[in-house]
């Protein structure tokens, strides 16, 4: 999964909010049924009075086998904690206090009662000198009505106990304190935890030891690189030289072939990613208000996050542009020369050390941090994908190979890469031909559109998913398909193409023209962005599928082409304050960052999700600004902030992250590859390590215009 879009509609579809919003609060469950649960107690204080004078025969879920071993631990740790609890054993009173309630305002959309996880899994109390009872952590999930919603509360067993037996306690008392005839409650397994952890296997112990004595080695060798004892190979894993580098500012406009405004846009695209992922972490998050967020959707500020998928048709766009303004330029000193391998095996090496490095971390690290009630629930990837799918990955095909990704984010990657190893043909026929190829490569791209029309039309793949299409099948065959995503990336390739032959010419335009581009420019935009917003709301009806087929068609062009203007304003000296915003100094060392960013982000998201304790209150700005009424009061204004505060701190580590992989692993790994690979020429050998040359510098004698632009290629983001 990667669209926000995608994900989010599907995630409201399937908790059937859009029916719940439309039907009589009552008519999610009976006034009868209400008003008993309403009337129940602490669901701890029902359970230790219910079982009270606890006996084996309370175990009915297996009195119709011979009791396994694991039942009869179970119910001699059960005798044990009901007897510590009648004695006012603290360590008995603590499993039981752990425990959720039935979730408060339920009718507003609080469907979740975590209790306390840490107090229930500390539990560890000595039985005898061989059995210790410890505390296992799980939710109870009890369904309500047919609609598709169901409340859970957190609930604290022993250990030995499974789900099987939780649901027998659970159902018993269920069935006496709501008089139902069935058991209306089931234990999730995926959800229950314990103290205990996996064994880590060889790879962990690898991942964990390299990254130590890696980390020790850099500090040793800032010490010594001051007196120069170290071969220069060593010295660029040096620290300082590395941030030197990155934080290296170079004035606008100081190279005539660097593009300045493209630093801006690609940061803002990233951002854009971030924020959008954010967004869908706090959507899966235990909001109380979650019926709240059906009139979310119906907000034009809404519309900036369903819509972020437009920050992946800028980054192919930008790749496009630079592989074109690099290449030609490199062709004609040539003469027509291209080492096609040479290209590949640089590519390569360029982006696959940090996806490496993102597979272990994700793997084997991110379950260590990421551990909290919430761990199965607010989850973005299953990350043991990558124990069988770990090799597609860094081959660039996991986007065609397998429905099971290891970095669902990662599919960017691949079909950037696929684009990029079918990028000679291109890049061959546009110097050979020229203008005639150009043709040829727009009556392609145009070709590939119509195939995405029509694919939407024939598997009936909608823009808001709906009618059954579940979001990993439309992902999957419309969205991570590089054919479906080429077009942006050949109109990048147009528009380079444009821009190199167009290099030494001088545009001049009037006012009204100028007018007319920025216009004509932001009309491409803001009905890419807004266009569906009427169709937001779920009481309209849906948008016929030729409206769709066409909408997310000629979206994947219109945004590209509004970009073209933007680029060529901001190069021209028409673009006013947009040039001065996009092409300020500032932006050039999160540019350098972004390619790390992209790939680490989901890593500290999830990380912060998996470690929430207590329920959470969704909200933006917007809605401060247009439902003053509802959220007047001072509480409320403060959760508003929330969401902006969280998604701030966590971009601040996500930079943080970033900068020290960037330090210890794309910078050195990136100098190294120029040093390796053949005809590659470095810069002077520096008089001080201060001055050694890192990822962003190391190949700029070779081209001017790669100052800011052959980097540039490799810098993918998406919005997954």
């Amino acid at each position: 999964m990667d669209t926000v879009k995608f994900i989010i509609i599907g995630l409201f579809w399937h908790l059937g909010l859009a029916q719940v919003s439309s039907i009589p609060s009552t008519a999610v469950m009976s006034t009868e049924q209400y008003h008993r649960i309403m009337e129940l107690r602490p669901l701890a204080v029902e359970f230790i009075h219910h079982y009270d004078n606890f006996s084996a025969a309370e175990l009915e879920g297996v009195a119709n086998r011979i009791p396994s071993q694991q039942d009869l631990l179970c119910l001699a740790d059960m005798a044990q904690l009901m007897s510590g609890v009648t004695s006012l054993k603290t360590w008995a009173l603590k499993m039981f206090d752990s425990w959720g309630n039935l979730p408060k305002g339920f009718l507003y959309g609080n469907t979740i009662d975590m209790g306390n996880y840490d107090e229930c899994i500390a539990i560890n109390q000595a039985i005898s000198s061989s059995h210790s009872l410890q505390g296992k952590y799980c939710f109870a999930v009890l369904p309500i009505a047919s609609h598709g919603i169901y409340i859970r509360t957190g609930i604290c067993f022993p250990a030995s106990c499974s789900t099987t037996h939780m649901d027998a306690f659970l159902g018993q008392l269920l069935k006496r304190l709501l008089n139902l005839n069935t058991s209306p409650f089931s234990v999730s397994q995926e959800s229950c935890r314990t103290s205990e952890r996996e064994s880590q296997d060889g790879l962990f112990i690898f991942t964990d030891y390299a990254s130590l004595r890696l980390g020790a080695h850099l500090k040793s060798f800032h010490a010594l690189l001051a007196t120069a004892l170290l071969p220069p190979v060593v010295k660029i894993f040096s620290a300082r030289a590395n941030s030197r580098a990155l934080f290296r500012i170079v004035q606008p406009k100081s190279n005539p072939n660097v593009i300045d405004c493209l630093y801006g846009m690609r940061c803002m695209s990233l951002i854009w990613v971030i924020f959008g992922h954010q967004y869908l972490f706090a959507l899966l998050a235990p909001n109380i208000n979650q019926f709240r967020l059906k009139w979310w959707f119906e907000k034009p500020y809404t519309s900036f996050v369903l819509h972020g998928v437009f920050s992946v048709d800028t980054f192919f766009f930008l790749s496009g542009l630079l592989l074109v303004a690099i290449s030609l330029r490199s062709l004609e000193k040539s003469q027509g020369k291209l080492n096609i391998l040479l290209m590949y095996l640089h590519r390569y090496l360029r982006l696959t050390p940090v996806v490496a490095l993102a597979i272990l971390l994700y793997m084997k690290i991110l379950p260590l941090f990421g551990d909290g009630p919430m761990y199965e629930s607010v989850k973005f990837d299953d990350y043991n994908n990558c124990k069988r799918t770990w090799f597609w990955t860094l081959l660039y095909l996991q986007n065609y190979a397998s429905a099971d990704l290891c970095i669902n984010h990662s599919w960017y990657l691949a079909v950037d890469m696929q684009l990029y190893f079918l990028s000679p043909i291109f890049l061959l026929a546009l110097y050979k031909w020229g203008k005639k190829a150009a043709a040829g490569i727009f009556v392609f791209m145009l070709l590939l559109s119509a195939c995405l029309f029509a694919t939407m039309m024939t598997e009936k793949y909608p823009v808001y998913l709906q009618n059954g299409v579940t979001p990993d099948e439309a992902q999957r065959k419309l969205y991570y398909a590089t054919h479906n995503h080429a077009a942006p990336w050949l109109i990048g390739v147009l528009f380079g193409y444009f821009l190199h032959v167009n290099r030494s010419k001088s545009f001049k335009l009037n006012h009204i023209s100028v007018w007319i581009g920025w216009i004509v420019c932001l009309a491409l935009i803001f009905a890419s962005i807004f266009s569906l917003l009427p169709y937001a709301d779920w009481r309209n009806p849906t948008l016929p599928m030729l409206n769709q087929a066409f909408y997310y068609t000629f979206t994947r062009i219109a945004w590209p082409v509004s970009l073209c203007w933007v680029v060529f304003a901001c190069m021209k000296g028409y673009g006013g304050l947009a040039n001065s915003f996009l092409s300020a100094p500032l932006w050039q060392p999160l540019s350098k960052l972004s390619y790390t960013a992209y790939i680490f982000h989901i890593f500290i998201q999830q990380i912060n999700g998996r470690r929430m304790r207590t329920n959470t209150f969704f909200s933006d700005y917007d809605v401060v600004s247009c439902h003053q009424v509802y959220f007047s009061n001072l509480a409320s204004n403060f959760a508003c902030c929330l969401q902006m505060l969280i998604f701030w701190g966590g971009f601040g580590f996500i930079i943080l992250l970033s900068y020290v992989i960037y330090i210890i692993m794309e910078a050195p790994f990136g100098v190294l590859e120029s040093m390796l690979m053949p005809n590659r020429r470095l810069p002077p050998k520096p008089k001080l390590a201060k001055d050694l040359p890192n990822t962003a510098t190391a190949e700029i004698t070779k081209d001017p215009t790669q100052v800011a632009t052959e980097n540039d290629q490799k810098l993918p983001a998406s919005t997954n």
